[in-house]
C-alpha cells in the first residue's frame, strides 16, 4: 500500500496460538519513504528475447545481425528451410520469408520453394538473351554435328536452351525436313519465320518464364507427353561427377526430363564448363542419354563421362570447318 511522507507508520499485528496456549505476539512496523519526484504513470515493458530452443541462447534482436547469422547457418549447410529459420530464431514464418528474400537480394542465398539454398548449389541462371552471346562458336559447332545426326522427316524435340536455338538455326541453313517440338518461344519464333515449309512446328504451351523465355509447368509437361520423338536435343545447367546432368530451375528440369523419356535417343550438347558446374535440380542419369557432343574437353573428362556408358563424341578443330567428329565407342 503506498502512503506518503506525513503519514504514520501503521504497525501489523501477526498473532498466532503456540503450544501450551501460550499466546504470543509479535509487531512489525516498516515505514515506506518516497523520496524524488512523482512515481511514473506508465511503465515501459521490457520485450524477451527470443530463445533458441536448441541450442539455449538468445536469438540475434536486431535484424541486420539475424540475416548474418542466418547466412552463417546457409553456408555451413548449404540450405535451410522457412521453419528452420522460424525454430532456430525465434521469428515468424513471414519474418523468416523477408530475411531469405533480403539475403537472395544481396547474391547470399536462391529462394526456393519453402527456403532458400546457395547460389554456388543452385547455379546460377542467366537469361536467355545473355546466353546465347556465351561461347557462341562452340555452339554452332555443336549445332552442325547435331543436324548432322538428323535423316529427313524425323520428330525432333528441342528444349529451351541458347544451344538448341543455335540447331534450329542449323536446320533451317541445311532446309530439312523435320517435325519439331519445343518449349522455347525464341525457336518458335525463329521456326515460324524463318523455316518455311519444311518444318512442321509444334509449341508446347504452359506458363512463360520471363527469364528463360521458355514455357513451363503442369501444361507444358503434359503436353509433351502426348508426343514421341525420333530425337531430343538438349543442354543443361551442368553434369554432376560425369553421372547425372542437372537444370537451374525444377520446372525447367521436369520438361526436360519428361522429353527424355518420350524420346528414341536423346543428344547432350555441351562444353567443358557444363563439368564443373551443377543445378539445383537433377534432370536424369546421364546414362539415360545415348550421345553426348562434347567441345573443348580433356581425355580425362571424356573417359568419365563415358563410365555412364553414353557415346561421347568429341568435336575436334577440323569440326568448325564443318568436317570430321572424333568418335570413341
Amino acid at each position: 500500500m503506498r502512503r506518503f511522507p506525513s503519514e504514520p507508520a501503521i504497525p501489523a499485528f501477526d498473532s498466532c496460538t503456540a503450544a501450551g496456549g501460550v499466546r504470543r505476539q509479535r509487531i512489525a512496523a516498516t515505514q515506506e519513504t518516497i523520496t524524488g519526484g512523482a512515481l511514473p504513470t506508465t511503465l515501459t515493458p521490457i520485450e524477451p528475447q527470443p530463445i533458441d530452443s536448441r541450442q539455449g541462447r538468445a536469438a540475434p534482436a536486431i535484424p541486420e545481425d539475424r540475416r548474418r547469422s542466418i547466412a552463417d547457418l546457409l553456408l555451413a549447410t548449404g540450405a535451410v528451410t522457412v521453419a528452420q529459420v522460424e525454430e532456430q530464431f525465434g521469428i515468424s514464418a513471414m519474418t523468416a520469408r523477408r530475411d531469405l528474400h533480403e539475403l537472395e537480394r544481396r547474391g547470399l542465398a536462391r529462394r526456393t520453394h519453402g527456403g532458400a539454398v546457395l547460389p554456388t548449389l543452385a547455379g546460377h541462371e542467366d537469361s536467355f538473351d545473355r546466353r546465347m552471346k556465351v561461347d557462341a562458336a562452340a555452339k554452332q559447332r555443336l549445332a552442325r554435328a547435331a543436324v548432322d545426326l538428323l535423316n529427313p522427316h524425323e520428330t525432333v524435340f528441342l528444349d529451351s536452351s541458347s544451344t538448341s536455338h543455335y540447331v534450329a538455326r542449323r536446320m533451317i541453313e541445311v532446309g530439312i525436313a523435320t517435325t519439331v517440338l519445343t518449349n522455347s518461344l525464341p525457336v518458335m519464333t525463329l521456326l515460324a519465320a524463318e523455316a518455311g515449309p519444311n518444318v512442321e512446328l509444334i509449341g508446347v504451351g504452359g506458363t512463360l518464364r520471363a527469364l528463360t523465355r521458355s514455357f513451363v509447368g503442369a501444361g507444358a509437361t503434359r503436353t509433351v507427353t502426348e508426343y514421341y520423338a525420333d530425337r531430343l536435343f538438349l543442354s543443361v545447367k551442368g553434369v554432376v561427377n560425369g553421372e547425372r546432368i542437372t537444370d537451374a530451375d525444377p520446372l525447367e528440369a521436369d520438361v526436360k526430363r519428361t522429353m527424355i523419356e518420350h524420346a528414341r535417343e536423346s543428344v547432350l550438347l555441351i562444353d567443358s564448363s557444363k563439368l564443373h558446374a551443377r543445378g539445383l535440380t537433377a534432370i536424369a542419369s546421364l546414362s539415360q542419354i545415348a550421345i553426348v557432343l562434347a567441345t573443348d574437353i580433356t581425355p580425362e573428362q571424356r573417359e568419365l563421362l563415358e563410365r555412364s556408358n553414353a557415346e561421347v563424341r568429341v568435336l575436334t578443330g577440323a569440326d568448325a570447318a564443318g568436317e570430321a567428329i572424333q568418335r570413341q565407342l
